[in-house]
């Protein structure tokens, strides 16, 4: 409980920027453009979910991109030293350089490398061929949406200028596709070394990148379980109802 001392002193106090994103009062577009602008950190709570739960090589190098991608953002805002528009609009801010958007960098890093992990990385494994590109195309169309909804609420906002958007854009659709055939082409070939190394077996680190459609891999092979538990249970139950009459 705070003492009347420190009551009548109040110190300054600061908000976390990380999440503190402003918008006009009653404005109804800003709201929802803010609320679009945080999902970069919906993005990371997510990759840090499938990290703890997944551990798969691939993942975590995509992760390893997404922070790659954030340093050279930091080094390129400090090279550039470009202000942000209306400076002073904003009162919490994690840095006064706008010059190229972090934002925008972030989600266009992260729709880049997941189109190519889409299209080249995922293969057809089972018979459905429309629908599989049918739903593909759908969620490309998605991400696409997502990606100049966020990059447009930085304008909106006036956090950045349309030219610190673009080339933050611009700056993220090149290191993930960099990124990608750099996980593809080097680092690809060493998972199975890296799954097997002793601190990987003991946090379950995993290695499926030989497997091609690990959606329907993962789908497949929890399904047959399933059935074969079943199977097992309808076994007991049948062994216990024969040994019931048997005793009788």
């Amino acid at each position: 409980m705070a003492s009347e001392e420190q009551c009548s002193v109040p110190p300054r106090w600061r908000s976390i920027s990380l999440t503190h994103v402003e918008y006009a009062a009653d404005d109804l577009t800003g709201q929802v453009l803010a609320c679009t602008s945080l999902l970069p950190i919906a993005i990371l709570v997510g990759f840090v979910t499938l990290i703890v739960f997944k551990r798969e090589l691939h993942t975590i190098s995509f992760f390893g991109g997404l922070v790659l991608n954030e340093v050279v953002n930091w080094l390129l805002k400090h090279i550039f030293r470009e202000p942000r528009p209306c400076e002073g609009a904003h009162g919490t801010l994690n840095t006064e350089y706008g010059m190229p958007s972090s934002h925008s960098q972030f989600i266009w890093f992260f729709v880049v490398y997941f189109f190519l992990f889409l299209y080249l990385r995922m293969h057809q494994t089972n018979n459905a061929r429309c629908v599989e590109l049918l739903w593909r195309h759908i969620l490309s169309i998605f991400l696409l949406s997502v990606a100049l909804s966020v990059s447009y609420s930085r304008v909106y906002l006036l956090y950045h200028s349309w030219s610190q958007v673009i080339y933050g854009g611009v700056a993220g659709s090149i290191i993930g596709v960099v990124w990608f055939f750099i996980t593809q082409e080097m680092l690809t070939p060493l998972f199975p070394k890296i799954a097997a190394w002793p601190v990987s077996e003991f946090f379950l680190v995993r290695d499926t990148s030989l497997i091609p459609n690990i959606l329907w891999f993962e789908y497949t092979v929890t399904r047959a379980e399933a059935r074969y538990d079943q199977s097992l249970q309808n076994d007991c139950a049948t062994l216990t109802l024969l040994n019931g009459c048997l005793g009788m």
